[in-house]
């Protein structure tokens, strides 16, 4: 991935405290400054903050082992894909993007298959368990 473009975090050299941007108006320029000692360095990257709304983030099911064991969890009678089981534990999608649909992911109590209601259209693909 092609990072130029990107800002990052900038440390300190004396105390390893975080530097903030800040325009140095007597020399017409960019540096980081710390806000503890007096030290400051010139910035290379013009970039300090990028909001990139075009990142594609897809749901992902992430760590579902023992989930079906989960008492905390609610019970769906949705049948699972794979072997046919009747109940399955589901949870919320957790990340964060641009649509603010809700995403479901089931669990089967069964076998551990994780994977999403299929009677939705556009669902999203799920990674194999």
């Amino acid at each position: 991935m092609d990072h130029r473009g990107y800002a990052s975090l900038h440390f300190c050299s004396e105390c390893n405290n975080l530097l903030y941007p800040k325009a140095d108006q007597q020399r017409r320029i960019m540096v980081y400054a710390c806000r503890i000692c007096t030290f400051d360095e010139i910035g290379e990257n013009r970039c300090v903050y990028r909001n990139d709304l075009l990142t594609v983030t897809k749901e992902q099911v992430g760590v579902t082992t023992d989930l079906g064991a989960d008492p905390t969890l609610a019970h769906s009678n949705i049948p699972c894909p794979r072997c046919g089981n009747d109940d399955a534990v589901f949870y919320q999608d957790q990340s964060k993007r641009k649509e603010t649909r809700m995403i479901l992911f089931f669990v089967c109590t069964k076998c551990d298959h994780a994977f999403t209601d299929p009677s939705l259209d556009n669902r999203p693909e799920t990674e194999e368990t």
